[in-house]
């Protein structure tokens, strides 16, 4: 970056004021011409020979003429509503680019860094005020542990690997089966690092596979790892009933093979990562995460487990900004000019984004109870076409005059909307904001370990039933009986 572009802080506060002094240090990010905020008592003053005006609506307007070339939105406890506004008010400002302290920022107390800043974009203005959590508080339970996150390179697990990092872990490993994710979350995290965010965690990039189970044995054995975030599977749904076999496999049977090894090394806790897909599935997708949630919670109930053990689910629906979900989408079909394409006028689905989530999961996995399925507070469900709508007019269009909507139907395992409790299953409230736990009415007659055998010769080549190998027709028929 060159030393002659200009940086407005909006916000004065701890976190805008450390940024100002990183910036001033480093001298490469640019020069800090001004902190822009809303606060009367700091109006008027200087910070560091920094003048601080305001208010924000005022002066941005005055800017209009002399735009700046960035503005960093540095006010952590700023809710949605305060930054839909902020960000209309410095785009009429005529900014050229407008960044913002997301996610582990608002999160980790007294810590913010420059390299953590990023364009803001529309998951940071959609859905409710995000729920505040002392991420090191939360993370004490891992402090000078070993902690395994399997399928580090995805949305989720990469965002627990940011956190995980603020929380004092002496080694994190990250696993995943694909080496181009776990070289960026790997080379992030060192960057992160050697900008001072976190602790100095020992970082340790895995590429493997969860489906060979002599390797997870292996792997476990030498990793003993004190706590596993398992968050890895094949989550596309359409893909996933094209490739049912493939889902079972990869998702059942990686679980299975975690949740043995994770067993016969002793890891102490064990938090799954599952979907509302889950709950009376429809889908393949859905189907093998209901059969994973059963791995979990009979693992819980075995009782040659040690005491201090803990096998937890956390479930919860779509994150906003994941790979693969339908925000990226509708942003790629708006860069060429649309349209953006729906299934359905009226389809709504639950949405929370990735950094709360994360936090969340983390905080279960300190205070989950061992055989616990846990259920994230998702608000209310979104209406997909509110969304594309939201989205459009933050890329400075008109929905339909500019930008058309075109609806396409269900596609295959797909439903109109998703329940995030099946008719057997109440939610109870815990002592934790937006975690509740999940009771059952009724207990559940699923032999799980007796249908894994009669689906492991679809999965794996046995001699003898290899007429039953990866037949998807065989499979579908002993899954429509559950």
């Amino acid at each position: 970056m060159e030393n002659s572009k200009r940086l407005y802080i909006i916000g004065a506060g701890f976190a805008g004021r450390t940024l100002a002094a990183e910036i001033k240090k480093k001298a490469v990010f640019g020069e800090v011409v001004a902190f822009l905020d809303d606060d009367n008592e700091k109006i008027g003053s200087r910070i560091d020979n920094i003048p601080v005006l305001g208010p924000i609506k005022d002066v941005a307007l005055l800017l209009r003429t002399n735009p700046a070339d960035e503005a960093i939105i540095a006010i952590p406890s700023a809710s949605r509503e305060y930054l839909i506004e902020l960000h209309s008010i410095l785009k009429k400002a005529n900014f050229n680019k407008i960044r913002i302290l997301p996610g582990i920022s608002q999160i980790v107390e007294n810590d913010a860094h420059f390299i953590q800043t990023r364009s803001i974009d529309l998951q940071d203005l959609l859905g409710r005020n995000p729920i505040t959590i002392n991420l090191k508080e939360s993370l004490s339970y891992v402090r000078g542990k070993r902690v395994l996150v399997t399928g580090a390179g995805g949305s989720i697990g990469s965002e627990l690997c940011r956190q995980l990092l603020s929380g004092g872990a002496a080694r994190l490993y990250m696993l995943g089966h694909g080496e181009n994710s776990i070289y960026q979350i790997d080379r992030e995290l060192r960057l992160l690092q050697e900008e001072g965010v976190g602790e100095k965690a020992t970082l340790i990039p895995i590429i493997g596979e969860l489906k060979d189970s002599n390797y997870v044995d292996y792997l476990l054995s030498k990793l003993k790892a004190d706590a596993i975030f398992h968050t890895a599977a094949y989550k596309h749904v359409p893909m996933m009933e094209e490739n049912p076999v493939a889902a079972i496999e990869n998702n059942v049977f990686g679980t299975e093979n975690l949740i043995k090894a994770a067993k016969k090394y002793q890891t102490k806790r064990f938090v799954h990562i599952s979907t509302d897909k889950a709950v009376e599935p429809v889908s393949v997708y859905g189907i093998s995460k209901y059969l994973c949630e059963h791995l979990v919670l009979a693992a819980g109930s075995d009782p040659a487990i040690s005491k201090d053990t803990n096998f937890v689910i956390v479930r919860f629906g779509n994150v906003l900004g994941s790979r693969g979900s339908i925000v990226p989408l509708f942003q790629q079909q708006i860069e060429k000019g649309g349209p953006i394409t729906i299934t359905h006028p009226d389809i709504r689905r639950y949405f929370m984004t990735i950094s709360e989530a994360c936090s969340l999961v983390l905080k279960t996995g300190g205070v989950g109870e061992n055989g616990g399925l846990y259920l994230l507070d998702m608000g209310e469900p979104v209406r997909i076409r509110e969304l594309a709508e939201q989205l459009i007019r933050f890329h400075g269009y008109e929905p339909e005059t500019e930008i058309k909507i075109e609806y396409i139907g269900l596609r295959p395992g797909e439903r109109m909307d998703e329940s995030l409790l099946s008719k057997d299953e109440m939610p109870t409230l815990t002592d934790y904001s937006r975690i509740l736990q999940i009771i059952r009415k009724t207990p559940c007659n699923l032999d799980i370990y007796k249908l894994l055998e009669e689906l492991r010769p679809i999965c794996t080549f046995i001699p003898g039933k290899q007429d039953a190998y990866r037949n998807s027709k065989l499979l579908l028929n002993l899954l429509k009986q559950l």
